[in-house]
């Protein structure tokens, strides 16, 4: 007998035509910016209304990108005056000696969540980290991100448009990541490639039944298929604000990897599980917008592209090797950056070639954006899209007056986590845009990893690079060091 769903209760399930329509219409509060105190007084509303409701799932992100959900008594959550967890069991977050930290509620980012696939009677709602004192926490960079989005939006009604494009793979078997480590291998669902799947076959399954979910979650989708490598998978959405775009990411990953489960499969989005084909990116696009109009968008500039446009991508180039180890945060990360596969590994933009780390790609002047191709799947969305935004707007720029070389060399991006950790480590930038503490946290974490795997990559997955990477589940091995 299973005790939480017998006759004798009556949790809540939605139709998914249904759930679609209710998680647009939360979504309108973020895109209009509706005040939290208005938004809030509706929720609670809702919530003391609905019976059938039996708990609230709140969740927040480490500074490495684990998403982190804890479910909360809905009369409890009513009735607090404040929420607290224990911080130092948060890898990156505080010491032992200072373990308290706080969650607020951001009531705007609420979901409902279907019922088949994450258990009745829960809705989910994002949270921010707070300090002791209440205030926001340095490392939760869904906080960071929620500030500096509003302050641009208050200012002159400037917005960030996103839409990632996240690849994985589908294996075979639940825990394939974790059980890595025994088997030494991944098997694989399907041996097709580009496009090629039949309509009931493994991979084909899962796209559809995740993409039906993503779809009652209001994720507006674009499109689904197979990649290029086989049993691997890419499902678009609509562009959206760039704090909705950052907690869809993580609810992408969150609904990927719980529809697999139930199929007997693992979703995964490590960037390189296997080596020999190509590896998983996550394909990020980004516009600027100021009361409506796309700010990178002019008909006379190169490729449609505007100055302010083409200023955000001189930017972001010229601090690319220091912001490498953010957008491949990862041992693993830097397999993918092999420039045999299709690697967005050289420090350049292009209309066309798809080995530079920025595509600005053919569109009109709703859809003028520039993409940025040297991202893992792996990276935490919302320190990735916030430093990208400030970069972009705030960072550092080229010298006009300094010497041009005489012979030009491509520039390419690290090619393993160390070499992207010095440049990472020397950036006076990134440490102005993060902050003393969580620059060094941050940076702490990346070599904690790297030290526990081997330092040539080699031409095989090592063990160590999957055992220790910080999006598997292998609490009891760090425990051990």
């Amino acid at each position: 007998m299973n005790p939480t769903n017998t006759p004798l209760r009556e949790f809540l399930e939605i139709p998914y035509d249904r759930l679609e329509e209710l998680n647009l219409e939360s979504k309108a509060h973020q895109d209009n910016w509706t005040p939290m105190a208005k938004v809030e007084k509706e929720r609670r509303e809702y919530l003391e209304g609905e019976k059938r409701i039996k708990a609230v799932t709140v969740a927040f992100t480490d500074l490495e990108g684990r998403l982190h959900m804890l479910d909360y008594d809905k009369k409890y959550l009513l009735g607090a005056d404040q929420l607290t967890f224990d911080g130092s069991s948060i890898r990156g977050f505080t010491k032992i000696a200072e373990s308290d930290l706080r969650l607020g509620i951001d009531w705007r980012a609420f979901y409902w969540m279907p019922s088949d696939v994450f258990g009745p009677g829960k809705v989910l709602v994002f949270g921010s980290v707070l300090n002791q004192n209440g205030e926001p926490y340095a490392s939760d960079f869904r906080g960071r991100l929620a500030q500096y989005t509003e302050e641009l939006y208050k200012k002159d009604g400037t917005v960030a448009h996103i839409a990632s494009e996240i690849e994985g793979f589908i294996f075979k078997g639940r825990d394939a990541e974790r059980n890595y480590s025994k088997t030494g291998e991944f098997d694989l669902v399907s041996s097709g490639g580009y496009y090629n799947s039949l309509p009931q076959d493994p991979l084909r399954q899962f796209i559809d039944s995740a993409a039906e979910v993503q779809r009652a979650m209001g994720f507006e989708n674009e499109k689904d298929h197979p990649e290029v490598g086989p049993s691997q998978f890419e499902m678009n959405f609509k562009y959206a604000g760039a704090l909705i775009a950052a907690d869809r990411i993580q609810l992408y990953k969150l609904l990927c990897r719980q529809v697999a489960q139930s199929m007997d499969m693992t979703a995964s989005f490590l960037p390189k599980p296997i080596t020999g084909i190509n590896g998983s990116g996550m394909h990020t696009n980004m516009s600027i917008s100021r009361k409506g109009e796309n700010l990178f968008y002019d008909a006379s500039g190169p490729n449609n592209m505007s100055a302010a446009g083409c200023d955000f991508i001189d930017r972001i180039l010229h601090s690319s090797e220091e912001m490498c180890l953010i957008l491949n945060a990862s041992v693993n990360a830097y397999r993918r950056l092999d420039p045999n596969y299709e690697a967005p590994n050289e420090i350049a933009s292009s209309a066309t070639d798809r080995s530079s780390m920025i595509r600005i790609p053919l569109a009109g002047k709703a859809g003028q954006r520039l993409e940025v191709r040297s991202v893992g799947p792996d990276s935490n969305p919302y320190l990735l899209i916030y430093t990208l935004l400030r970069t972009g707007l705030e960072g550092p720029q080229p010298d006009a007056n300094a010497p041009k070389p005489k012979r030009i060399r491509k520039r390419v991006l690290p090619g393993n986590i160390y070499d992207a950790m010095g440049s990472y480590r020397r950036s006076t930038w990134l440490r102005d845009l993060m902050g003393e503490d969580s620059h060094s946290k941050y940076h702490e974490l990346k070599q904690m990893s790297a030290h526990r795997c081997p330092r040539e990559l080699g031409t095989i997955i090592k063990r160590a690079e999957l055992r220790f990477h910080h999006e598997v589940t292998n609490q009891m091995m760090w425990n051990r060091f």
